[in-house]
């Protein structure tokens, strides 16, 4: 046997005992730390405890039946990190080049072709410390509009019943 041959065999021996990257299935999450730990099945059934690894300013919870990327660093799975996540249950059909962000329930931030972003929710609430700035030359709403004092059909009201009387310093009648 060659020399090449035998460093082969002995690099695929010690390969042999060394655990390669694997999919699983999400089981449970504890987030009670700062890392999310996470519980999983691995396709050959064996339990894995891991933590999921997740890019700054994004964070979720995926639901027990997740599927999983995991890595076992350096090669055991005693310390097992979930590099990737996914859940078909729940995925939203994309077109080429869209993003979204999305939740079991059906709530979604869609960003769709033609520069058009989606928010589906049932309550929508933004909160600004200073202001909110809609730079925009056209703001439509297809219901009333509500402010803390009146809702905008009484405005309306008020607007079409508003007279005034007759001569040119005349004040209103109401």
């Amino acid at each position: 046997m060659s020399l090449l041959n035998t460093m082969r065999h002995q690099a695929d021996r010690a390969g042999r005992g060394i655990r390669q990257a694997f999919r699983a299935i999400a089981a449970r999450n504890n987030h009670s730390g700062a890392q999310i730990g996470v519980e999983m099945e691995g396709l050959a059934g064996e339990r894995v405890s891991g933590e999921l690894m997740q890019h700054y300013g994004f964070t979720s919870a995926p639901l027990a039946g997740a599927e999983f990327v995991v890595l076992p660093l350096g090669g055991s799975t005693k310390h097992s990190v979930v590099v990737a996540t996914a859940d078909g249950r729940y995925r939203l059909p994309l077109v080429d080049g869209e993003v979204a962000l999305y939740t079991d329930e059906g709530d979604c931030i869609h960003l769709k072709r033609g520069r058009l972003i989606e928010v589906v929710t049932d309550t929508l609430v933004v909160r600004a410390k200073t202001k909110v700035l809609l730079d925009t030359p056209l703001v439509e709403a297809t219901g009333d509009i509500q402010d803390k004092v009146r809702a905008m059909q009484a405005d309306r009201e008020l607007y079409n019943s508003h007279v005034h009387g007759s001569g040119p310093k005349a004040t209103p009648q109401q």
